[in-house]
């Protein structure tokens, strides 16, 4: 089999190149750019191109598929060429479908909790010996690749991102993956290049539903109002549906613990992981697992030795009194949530927490306006944005005023310097005191574990 990409270089093009190759394909690849991790990683297989930029003398009839990234562009010169050839041309997600559409599907959509969700399941799988192939959006600890396919699994464990497919396909991805088990974690009105209202935003996730196989299964996060609204207008008798909240559970010496979901059985279970968001999150992955076969009790054995998935709600070093944490938060609803459980896991301390806003919608002056109150909690806030990402995504200049206006909270400070922010930090005692670092970015980069290193000295 030969399968070349066009955009190798993205997050997941790369990881399903690498699959492809260790699967036994014969993978090549193309991009104009290509940056760490996904560089030396694609070096480290045999798969990075020789060279950089578009070569049409790569795209022949030989090749029996074409992989196309969201990066390329629809004028894309090898897009053209293999376009003019007749060659099988597909997006990310109808590949990672056409691959598992003989296999159990599981697949996890919603604005936040996807990658923990997904985690969750896959290390649960794992632990229990439950072969399983998996598309998942962050590098994950006892997990070589983030893309495992192969002809045995019968199983395979979806992340379904609600982006757009590719630039010649205008759905998002998630509508591609026809689940046998769905999940749904959560709506936040995300995106809103492409989806320019709440309602259109939404009703992706009810399409999803839809696109459920008869006989399947919805689990959906009953406490959240939007989710549970599309669960329940959803008129489908042909799918099981299931909903969750938050489980049982208790707090103690700044360790969370799990009550039995057998009521008989009076057992608590640490976790490693904490806050009710990764409660929620734990409960949805304990239903996907229940309907491929795992126990309760075989889910609890395996939950108490999940660490969490990369940059969500990671620690990155700890003294007696003080921890830094560095989480990928960056939407509304999970400054919240991350900000609570900070405050819930460590009640006796106070939070000192920095965001950044990186993304399209985050830097939109219209969609700030969902920020206010979200900082609340914190004892200290700060936010932090660049002009310099406002220029990349040709967005309006804000103005620091306007930010803070935004979030409505008269204690915040905003910044445009990092440099100025980590200065700042610096002055503080951090006796009693955590330090919560989030953004889907790196704040202009940070090297959080230096910074950790000398607040914490």
């Amino acid at each position: 089999m030969n399968v070349h990409f066009i955009a190798i270089g993205g997050s997941a093009m790369h990881n399903l190149a690498i699959a492809l190759h260790l699967k036994g394909c014969h993978v090549t690849g193309s991009d104009d750019e290509i940056f760490d991790p996904a560089k030396s990683r694609l070096q480290k297989y045999g798969l990075l191109p020789e060279s950089f930029g578009w070569h049409t003398e790569r795209i022949t009839k030989n090749l029996d598929a074409i992989v196309l990234g969201m990066h390329a562009r629809q004028d894309n010169p090898e897009l053209l060429k293999a376009q003019e050839l007749g060659l099988k041309i597909y997006s990310y997600p109808e590949y990672l479908y056409e691959q598992s559409k003989d296999k159990t599907r599981v697949v996890i959509g919603g604005s936040h909790g996807k990658t923990t969700t997904t985690a969750m399941i896959l290390h649960v799988l794992q632990h229990c010996g439950m072969e399983t192939d998996y598309m998942v959006g962050a590098q994950l600890e006892g997990f070589e690749v983030m893309v495992r396919l192969s002809e045995t699994a019968k199983v395979m464990v979806i992340e379904g991102d609600e982006y757009l497919t590719s630039p010649i396909d205008r759905r998002p991805k998630f509508h591609l993956y026809k689940p046998n088990v769905a999940i749904v974690t959560g709506i936040e009105w995300d995106h809103i290049n492409v989806f320019p209202t709440f309602e259109i935003y939404k009703d992706q996730f009810a399409q999803f539903v839809n696109l459920i196989e008869p006989g399947g299964t919805l689990i959906y996060c009953n406490a959240d109002a939007d989710v549970a609204d599309v669960a329940q207008k959803n008129q489908r008798t042909d799918i099981t549906k299931r909903p969750y909240d938050v489980p049982e559970h208790m707090v103690e010496n700044g360790v969370t613990y799990l009550k039995s979901a057998n009521q008989q059985i009076n057992k608590l279970t640490p976790l490693r992981v904490f806050g009710r968001h990764n409660l929620l999150n734990m409960t949805a992955a304990r239903y996907a697992c229940n309907a491929l076969g795992i126990t309760d009790e075989q889910f609890d054995e395996a939950i108490q030795t999940f660490g969490g998935a990369s940059k969500r709600l990671e620690l990155v070093k700890k003294a007696e009194d003080c921890a830094v944490y560095k989480d990928f938060a960056h939407a509304p609803s999970k400054l919240r949530a991350t900000i609570a459980a900070m405050k819930e896991q460590y009640p006796q301390r106070k939070l000192v927490a920095c965001m950044e806003l990186h993304t399209f919608s985050s830097l939109t002056a219209e969609f700030l306006k969902q920020y206010a109150g979200t900082m609340d909690k914190a004892d200290v806030a700060y936010v932090y944005y660049s002009q310099h990402a406002l220029q990349l995504k040709k967005l309006p200049n804000l103005d620091p005023e306007q930010v803070r206006r935004s979030f409505a909270n008269t204690g915040l400070r905003v910044f445009t310097d990092s440099a100025q922010m980590v200065a700042e930090l610096k002055k503080m005692q951090w006796q009693q005191t955590n330090l919560l670092m989030m953004s889907s970015g790196n704040f202009d980069g940070i090297d959080f574990a230096a910074l950790a290193d000398e607040l914490l000295k």
